[in-house]
């Protein structure tokens, strides 16, 4: 009798696999209040390696970090009518606080535009104070009536940049610059994923804002997610909250704004991007864990070589953890790492240190080949380069042969009801065939120029239209 798979299979039911997956590689439960997560030691120590290399490349934009309330007074976010619009049904407000009822009630931050704006107007007074650039690594609640691990819970875990500029085109610029050379560079560059970047239509952007650009991936069931968003924000919260500059020329002006965020939904489409039926596929540049030396049995001698090869492993640049649980039987030990999404696995047993070879098994190519193990130290890192390679190739090629070029709505529907994305141009479908997508449960997930760049305006002409069904 065949053994039962460990998860669910994709081809059977992608969504109940992908909470099979967050579960047994122990990445994340639910928490005790509807919709919230906890996020288990494994999957937190992702986003902190996603943390500390996002932080440092928006650090080399000249951005430093800051730390902005929890809560904010409910007045502020009437100030802007689309904002307060955009976010209202997604509010959670506190209005009782030490057995009191507050005077004004305080809401918990669902995004961080009023707060940072009520510092920003006492900040700004000249042109010498600009650019500000803030950003804040925190926690946000939005109140999600259909909650799902790391794609939309509750609360979440995020970064937000809010910066204030003395004109629009370096405020444009500056959003334009987070979007490419932070964003993409890391998603593509570290966790290994294809992402489009394009401009969302008027109907998709961000409440208050006057442009949202975004990066959207291609899961492995065909629907898109979107993975990071930066705003330009014009002078609409400028206004609300009178944040005005001394300029150059002596003149009273308004600054002009940008803001944007990525979160823990990266560890999510982690998941469904790079995992295969077998759990997870960890990015080596990513992974805490690059490589784990397994001891097959509890031999004096096997032990010995293991822990000596860890130490020449971590010698020579490679993240490693050595496994020598021989009390845990090895075949469990490997489902486990498997689960995990470990790029590397090194199996030394009493035979192999007879032959002076380890078993070198590849999770993300799925292979698994005896190699010596005194070339193990200098083998890995090329290794590890060409398995990074290979997950972003995959995924590139995913997008590509599962993406449509379409003429009409129908046959938008019909490549997105089947698993995957159409192009479709702009001119032939517009917002009131946008508004008919939306009908089938389709958005406009972006538009890119004819050329794949980000077009500069909603209206350019040769706009193409990216489409699909998307968490």
């Amino acid at each position: 009798m065949a053994k039962a798979p460990v998860l669910t299979l994709q081809a059977d039911d992608f969504p109940r696999w992908y909470q099979d997956l967050i579960t047994k590689a122990e990445l994340a439960d639910n928490g005790p209040v509807r919709g919230t997560m906890v996020i288990r030691p494994y999957g937190y120590g992702l986003w902190e390696r996603m943390q500390q290399d996002m932080d440092a490349r928006i650090k080399e934009t000249g951005t430093q970090n800051a730390y902005f309330p929890l809560l904010i007074p409910q007045s502020y976010l009437a100030r802007e009518a689309d904002h307060v619009e955009g976010f209202a049904p997604e509010l959670a407000v506190v209005t009782h606080g030490g057995g009191k009822e507050l005077e004004e009630p305080a809401v918990v931050r669902p995004t961080s535009e009023m707060i940072t704006n009520a510092s920003f107007s006492k900040w700004v007074q000249s042109y010498r104070d600009l650019p500000l650039l803030i950003n804040q690594w925190g926690n946000v609640v939005r109140w999600e009536l259909r909650p799902r691990l790391f794609l939309r819970t509750t609360e979440f875990l995020w970064q937000e940049g809010h910066t204030a500029h003395a004109t629009y085109e370096e405020a444009r610029d500056f959003a334009a610059r987070i979007q490419r050379h932070v964003y993409a560079d890391f998603m593509e560059n570290t966790l290994a994923m294809d992402v489009v970047l394009g401009r969302k239509t008027t109907r998709e952007r961000f409440a208050g804002a006057i442009n949202t650009l975004t990066l959207e991936g291609m899961m492995g069931d065909g629907k898109a997610l979107q993975l990071g968003t930066s705003h330009e924000l014009g002078q609409n919260f400028a206004k609300a909250f009178n944040t005005r500059f001394l300029s150059k020329e002596g003149t009273q002006e308004l600054v002009w704004q940008t803001s944007w965020g990525s979160t823990t939904r990266m560890i999510g489409a982690l998941v469904m991007m790079h995992g295969d039926d077998d759990g997870l596929r960890v990015p080596p540049r990513l992974a805490a864990v690059q490589a784990v030396v397994l001891a097959v049995k509890g031999d004096d001698a096997v032990l010995t070589k293991v822990r000596e090869l860890g130490d020449r492993l971590k010698a020579a640049g490679v993240r490693v953890q050595v496994d020598d649980r021989t009390d845990v039987p090895f075949g469990r030990r490997v489902v486990d790492w498997e689960l995990k999404g470990v790029p590397v696995r090194i199996e030394v047993g009493p035979r192999d240190l007879e032959n002076g070879t380890a078993m070198l098994a590849r999770r993300i190519p799925g292979s698994k080949d005896p190699v010596a193990i005194d070339s193990l130290a200098g083998l890995l890192p090329a290794v590890l380069e060409d398995d990074q390679a290979l997950l972003l190739r995959q995924s590139r090629e995913r997008r590509e042969s599962r993406t449509a070029a379409v003429s009409t709505i129908e046959e938008a529907v019909e490549a997105a009801a089947s698993g995957g994305w159409a192009r479709i141009p702009w001119a032939a479908l517009g917002a009131e065939g946008e508004a008919k997508l939306a009908e089938h449960a389709v958005t406009v997930r972006c538009l890119v120029a004819e050329d794949g760049s980000v077009p500069e305006s909603e209206d350019a002409p040769g706009n193409v239209a990216v489409v699909a069904r998307a968490y």
